[in-house]
């Protein structure tokens, strides 16, 4: 990866570096330093115009993707880095503390964790024609689980994929899709033996890489008003015998669940990056604010009031990134090393998401707070990383799920759900 090679390893240039950067690779340095150069082309003002108008931030996915930097945990042959979700998470988390946000991040998002079963389950002629043009940009794809009926029940997934001849027909409907207004492409998962028949309910759904046209009979989408990340369409997808090739289907048919945990682990580590960066860019902006803000002769970071949710939110932070990217490690080693289990991994992740999450939050309302009214102003952007800090908290898996799966898988407690 020409982007890769060309950098030192000194502090970012340009990038809000309130994180503590010792302990990460020379590679992870390497990544952030080469994000941060393409990201300082697109300042807070660039993406507080587009929350605004909703437009797609189709510049920075390009820039990302000239250098392969969209394939950073895809194998080279194909065009990708080879790099692991450790270097994945630390570009996410770049995008997102230079002033993108959720927004900047999630612009890129499903198409490195969503292309981590088809690399690992496809066949070799399937991943030399479904890969190399997401890596360099002519693509984009979106990723098609959730469903308004199931929400977290993954299980209870209703789209269905019925075989015809050298087809399937497609109908359901999918829900917070993101960036199905501009791909081209979607990773779908769909029944194809209905629930009501299966032996278990993991069973009996399958996993396709699809051609996503909208002008095809059988593919409708409305987009979704929301509150924040708006440069990013999220969508309802409505499929009505929506046509494809038989071919598109990843994996063996009926086996689409345990495929698709393959990437569910790497999204939690990339969306517990990205939280993190969101929370540093606040808190920055907020310590510059309580420098400056002179009230009552004196800075107001000068008082305890104000210094201490900030520093208390700093170091909730710096605790999160451990976590993140302790996970992050766990997850690639394992794809190599036999004695890190599924299950540690697992927890690392959905730990490492849950606490990225509130620290992010964290940092986020006490940065519009630190601001007083300033804070509820857009030119301050505070406000907007507010908004968009409720996703990671949220989605894909809520917190209360997560901390079932940890009562439960963990600590040995009843099931709750």
């Amino acid at each position: 990866m020409s982007g890769l090679r060309c950098f030192s390893l000194s502090p970012p240039r340009g990038a809000n570096t309130l994180m503590e950067t010792s302990g990460f690779s020379d590679t992870q340095l390497q990544v952030r330093e080469a994000i941060s150069k393409i990201c300082s082309k697109y300042p807070d003002e660039y993406w507080a115009a587009h929350d605004e108008s909703g437009e797609y931030p189709l510049e920075l996915h390009r820039d990302l993707s000239k250098d392969g930097w969209i394939g950073i945990a895809l194998p080279e042959y194909l065009g990708g880095a080879g790099l692991g979700i450790s270097e994945a998470t630390m570009m996410l988390h770049t995008i997102s503390e230079s002033g993108a946000g959720m927004a900047g991040a999630q612009s890129i998002h499903a198409n490195v964790y969503a292309t981590q079963p088809v690399a690992k389950f496809a066949t070799p002629e399937q991943r030399q024609r479904m890969l190399p043009n997401l890596i360099n940009g002519t693509w984009r794809a979106c990723f098609g689980v959730t469903e308004p009926n199931t929400g977290l029940e993954t299980l209870k997934l209703r789209t269905q994929a019925i075989r015809s001849g050298d087809t399937y027909k497609i109908s359901g409907q999918k829900i917070w899709i993101s960036s199905a207004q501009v791909a081209t492409k979607m990773i779908l998962l769909a029944r194809t033996t209905p629930l009501e028949e299966v032996q278990k309910p993991s069973e009996g759904l399958s996993l396709f890489f699809i051609d996503f046209d909208r002008q095809q009979p059988g593919l409708e989408l409305k987009r979704i008003k929301k509150m924040g990340g708006r440069a990013i369409d999220a969508n309802e997808v409505f499929f009505d015998n929506y046509t494809i090739p038989a071919d598109s289907l990843i994996g063996k048919e009926g086996q689409g669940f345990k495929i698709v945990l393959h990437g569910m682990n790497a999204e939690r580590c990339l969306l517990a990056g990205e939280a993190l960066g969101l929370g540093y860019a606040a808190l920055y902006r907020a310590s510059n604010y309580a420098k400056e803000r002179v009230v009552f002769g004196r800075p107001i970071g000068m008082n305890q009031g104000i210094q201490h949710p900030l520093a208390d939110a700093y170091m909730h932070l710096e605790a999160a990134k451990l976590a993140t990217y302790h996970a992050a490690r766990l997850y690639d080693q394992s794809t190599t090393d036999e004695t890190v289990t599924q299950a540690a991994v697992g927890v690392a992740c959905n730990s490492a998401k849950y606490l990225a999450a509130e620290a992010a939050f964290t940092a986020c309302e006490r940065s519009v707070l630190s601001l007083g009214g300033m804070g509820y102003a857009q030119e301050y952007h505070v406000e907007r990383y507010l908004r968009e800090c409720f996703v990671p908290r949220i989605a894909p898996v809520s917190r209360e799920m997560i901390m079932n799966y940890v009562g439960e898988k963990v600590l040995g407690l009843p099931r709750s759900y």
